[in-house]
Protein backbone atom coordinates (compact mmCIF):
# COMPACT_ATOMS: atom_id res chain seq x y z
CA UNK A 1 0.00 0.00 0.00
CA UNK A 2 1.33 3.41 -0.93
CA UNK A 3 1.34 6.31 1.50
CA UNK A 4 -1.22 8.09 -0.70
CA UNK A 5 -3.53 5.08 -0.54
CA UNK A 6 -3.12 4.94 3.25
CA UNK A 7 -4.12 8.59 3.60
CA UNK A 8 -7.13 8.01 1.38
CA UNK A 9 -8.29 5.10 3.54
CA UNK A 10 -7.78 7.09 6.74
CA UNK A 11 -9.77 10.03 5.36
CA UNK A 12 -12.54 7.70 4.17
CA UNK A 13 -12.76 6.04 7.59
CA UNK A 14 -12.77 9.17 9.75
CA UNK A 15 -15.15 11.03 7.44
CA UNK A 16 -17.75 8.41 8.36
CA UNK A 17 -16.70 7.48 11.90
CA UNK A 18 -15.96 11.01 13.13
CA UNK A 19 -17.59 13.55 10.79
CA UNK A 20 -17.85 16.36 13.37
CA UNK A 21 -14.59 16.02 15.30
CA UNK A 22 -13.77 19.13 17.31
CA UNK A 23 -11.88 20.33 20.36
CA UNK A 24 -13.00 18.90 23.70
CA UNK A 25 -11.88 22.03 25.54
CA UNK A 26 -14.72 24.23 26.77
CA UNK A 27 -14.47 27.88 25.72
CA UNK A 28 -16.72 30.78 24.71
CA UNK A 29 -14.28 33.15 23.02
CA UNK A 30 -10.70 33.36 21.70
CA UNK A 31 -9.21 34.38 25.04
CA UNK A 32 -10.77 31.43 26.84
CA UNK A 33 -9.54 29.02 24.17
CA UNK A 34 -6.01 30.39 24.33
CA UNK A 35 -5.95 30.06 28.11
CA UNK A 36 -7.40 26.53 27.95
CA UNK A 37 -4.84 25.41 25.36
CA UNK A 38 -1.97 26.80 27.44
CA UNK A 39 -3.32 24.94 30.47
CA UNK A 40 -3.76 21.71 28.49
CA UNK A 41 -0.04 21.23 27.88
CA UNK A 42 0.86 17.88 29.51
CA UNK A 43 -2.58 17.84 31.12
CA UNK A 44 -5.90 16.28 30.16
CA UNK A 45 -8.70 18.31 28.62
CA UNK A 46 -10.99 16.86 31.28
CA UNK A 47 -8.90 18.35 34.07
CA UNK A 48 -8.67 21.68 32.25
CA UNK A 49 -12.46 21.81 31.83
CA UNK A 50 -12.91 21.21 35.55
CA UNK A 51 -10.56 24.09 36.32
CA UNK A 52 -11.46 26.83 33.88
CA UNK A 53 -15.04 27.74 34.90
CA UNK A 54 -13.95 29.35 38.17
CA UNK A 55 -10.87 30.87 36.50
CA UNK A 56 -12.93 32.45 33.73
CA UNK A 57 -15.53 33.71 36.17
CA UNK A 58 -12.80 35.53 38.07
CA UNK A 59 -10.90 36.66 34.96
CA UNK A 60 -13.23 36.75 31.93
CA UNK A 61 -10.93 38.88 29.76
CA UNK A 62 -7.25 39.44 29.11
CA UNK A 63 -7.58 42.84 30.78
CA UNK A 64 -8.99 41.29 33.94
CA UNK A 65 -6.30 38.60 34.10
CA UNK A 66 -3.55 41.13 33.38
CA UNK A 67 -4.43 42.84 36.66
CA UNK A 68 -4.15 39.63 38.68
CA UNK A 69 -1.07 38.48 40.51
CA UNK A 70 0.63 35.21 39.63
CA UNK A 71 -0.25 33.94 43.09
CA UNK A 72 -3.93 34.69 42.58
CA UNK A 73 -4.08 32.87 39.25
CA UNK A 74 -2.11 29.97 40.73
CA UNK A 75 -4.86 29.37 43.31
CA UNK A 76 -7.34 28.71 40.50
CA UNK A 77 -5.11 26.36 38.49
CA UNK A 78 -3.12 24.54 41.18
CA UNK A 79 -4.71 21.20 40.25
CA UNK A 80 -3.26 21.54 36.73
CA UNK A 81 0.18 20.22 35.80
CA UNK A 82 2.99 22.78 36.21
CA UNK A 83 0.73 25.42 37.79
CA UNK A 84 3.57 27.76 38.78
CA UNK A 85 4.89 28.21 35.26
CA UNK A 86 1.42 28.30 33.72
CA UNK A 87 0.23 30.98 36.16
CA UNK A 88 3.23 33.12 35.17
CA UNK A 89 2.52 32.56 31.48
CA UNK A 90 -1.16 33.45 31.78
CA UNK A 91 -0.57 36.71 33.58
CA UNK A 92 2.26 37.68 31.22
CA UNK A 93 0.41 36.83 28.00
CA UNK A 94 -2.66 38.69 29.27
CA UNK A 95 -0.53 41.78 29.79
CA UNK A 96 0.93 41.40 26.30
CA UNK A 97 -2.52 41.03 24.73
CA UNK A 98 -3.68 44.22 26.45
CA UNK A 99 -0.54 46.23 25.74
CA UNK A 100 0.21 45.08 22.19
CA UNK A 101 -3.10 43.91 20.73
CA UNK A 102 -5.79 46.06 22.31
CA UNK A 103 -7.08 43.29 24.54
CA UNK A 104 -7.91 40.95 21.64
CA UNK A 105 -6.20 37.63 20.92
CA UNK A 106 -4.20 38.16 17.71
CA UNK A 107 -5.03 35.96 14.74
CA UNK A 108 -1.60 36.15 13.11
CA UNK A 109 0.45 33.01 13.92
CA UNK A 110 3.65 34.97 14.54
CA UNK A 111 1.85 37.38 16.84
CA UNK A 112 0.39 34.47 18.76
CA UNK A 113 3.82 32.90 19.17
CA UNK A 114 5.15 36.21 20.50
CA UNK A 115 2.99 35.71 23.59
CA UNK A 116 4.68 34.17 26.62
CA UNK A 117 4.01 30.46 26.95
CA UNK A 118 2.62 30.17 23.42
CA UNK A 119 4.65 27.93 21.13
CA UNK A 120 4.08 26.66 17.63
CA UNK A 121 1.66 23.91 18.64
CA UNK A 122 -0.49 26.18 20.81
CA UNK A 123 -0.63 28.85 18.11
CA UNK A 124 -1.59 26.24 15.53
CA UNK A 125 -4.34 24.80 17.73
CA UNK A 126 -5.84 28.24 18.32
CA UNK A 127 -5.59 29.09 14.63
CA UNK A 128 -7.15 25.82 13.49
CA UNK A 129 -10.00 25.85 16.01
CA UNK A 130 -10.91 29.54 15.83
CA UNK A 131 -10.20 30.46 12.25
CA UNK A 132 -10.00 27.15 10.41
CA UNK A 133 -6.36 27.75 9.64
CA UNK A 134 -4.98 24.96 7.45
CA UNK A 135 -2.31 23.72 9.83
CA UNK A 136 -1.58 20.47 11.68
CA UNK A 137 -0.80 20.95 15.38
CA UNK A 138 1.15 17.92 16.63
CA UNK A 139 0.80 16.82 20.22
CA UNK A 140 1.76 13.45 21.72
CA UNK A 141 -1.41 11.79 20.41
CA UNK A 142 -0.97 13.02 16.85
CA UNK A 143 2.74 12.14 16.90
CA UNK A 144 2.03 8.59 18.10
CA UNK A 145 -1.00 7.83 15.91
CA UNK A 146 0.60 9.17 12.74
CA UNK A 147 3.67 7.01 13.27
CA UNK A 148 1.71 3.88 14.16
CA UNK A 149 -0.66 4.03 11.22
CA UNK A 150 2.12 4.96 8.85
CA UNK A 151 1.01 8.47 7.94
CA UNK A 152 4.42 9.69 9.06
CA UNK A 153 7.68 7.90 8.29
CA UNK A 154 10.87 8.20 10.32
CA UNK A 155 9.68 11.51 11.78
CA UNK A 156 11.82 12.13 14.85
CA UNK A 157 10.25 15.41 15.93
CA UNK A 158 6.75 16.95 16.10
CA UNK A 159 7.77 19.44 13.41
CA UNK A 160 8.82 16.64 11.06
CA UNK A 161 5.50 14.90 11.68
CA UNK A 162 3.66 18.18 11.10
CA UNK A 163 5.36 18.67 7.74
CA UNK A 164 4.55 15.14 6.56
CA UNK A 165 0.90 15.33 7.65
CA UNK A 166 0.43 18.72 6.03
CA UNK A 167 1.74 17.23 2.81
CA UNK A 168 -0.35 14.05 3.07
CA UNK A 169 -3.77 15.48 3.95
CA UNK A 170 -5.62 17.84 1.60
CA UNK A 171 -5.13 21.31 3.05
CA UNK A 172 -8.83 21.92 3.59
CA UNK A 173 -9.04 18.82 5.80
CA UNK A 174 -6.15 19.72 8.10
CA UNK A 175 -8.24 21.43 10.83
CA UNK A 176 -10.52 18.41 11.27
CA UNK A 177 -7.77 15.84 10.60
CA UNK A 178 -5.96 17.27 13.62
CA UNK A 179 -8.96 16.36 15.78
CA UNK A 180 -9.37 12.97 14.11
CA UNK A 181 -5.88 11.94 15.14
CA UNK A 182 -6.08 13.44 18.63
CA UNK A 183 -9.39 11.80 19.48
CA UNK A 184 -8.33 8.48 17.96
CA UNK A 185 -5.20 8.58 20.11
CA UNK A 186 -7.11 9.63 23.21
CA UNK A 187 -9.78 6.91 23.07
CA UNK A 188 -8.62 4.08 20.78
CA UNK A 189 -4.92 4.17 19.86
CA UNK A 190 -3.75 4.46 23.46
CA UNK A 191 -0.07 4.83 24.27
CA UNK A 192 0.42 1.66 26.32
CA UNK A 193 -2.43 -0.62 25.29
CA UNK A 194 -3.99 0.42 21.99
CA UNK A 195 -7.53 -0.89 21.52
CA UNK A 196 -6.88 -2.45 18.14
CA UNK A 197 -10.04 -4.55 18.46
CA UNK A 198 -12.10 -1.35 18.40
CA UNK A 199 -10.20 0.27 15.53
CA UNK A 200 -11.48 0.42 11.98
CA UNK A 201 -8.03 1.12 10.55
CA UNK A 202 -6.24 -2.15 11.31
CA UNK A 203 -6.25 -3.07 7.62
CA UNK A 204 -3.97 -0.15 6.80
CA UNK A 205 -2.16 0.28 10.13
CA UNK A 206 1.55 -0.51 10.02
CA UNK A 207 1.74 -1.04 13.79
CA UNK A 208 -1.13 -3.54 13.83
CA UNK A 209 0.06 -5.51 10.85
CA UNK A 210 3.65 -5.64 12.11
CA UNK A 211 2.46 -7.07 15.42
CA UNK A 212 -0.16 -9.48 14.10
CA UNK A 213 1.65 -11.37 11.38
CA UNK A 214 1.03 -15.08 11.26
Amino acid sequence: MTTKERYSRVIEYFSVAMPTAESELNFRNPFELLVAVVLSAQCTDKRVNLTTPALFEAYPTAEAMSKASVEEVYEYIKSISYPNNKAKHLVALSCQIVEKFGGEVPSDPQDLQSLQGVGRKTANVVGAVLWGREVMPVDTHVFRVAARIGLSRNAKTPLATERQLEKGFPSELLPIAHHWLILHGRYVCLARKPKCGECGLTEVCKYYNANNRL
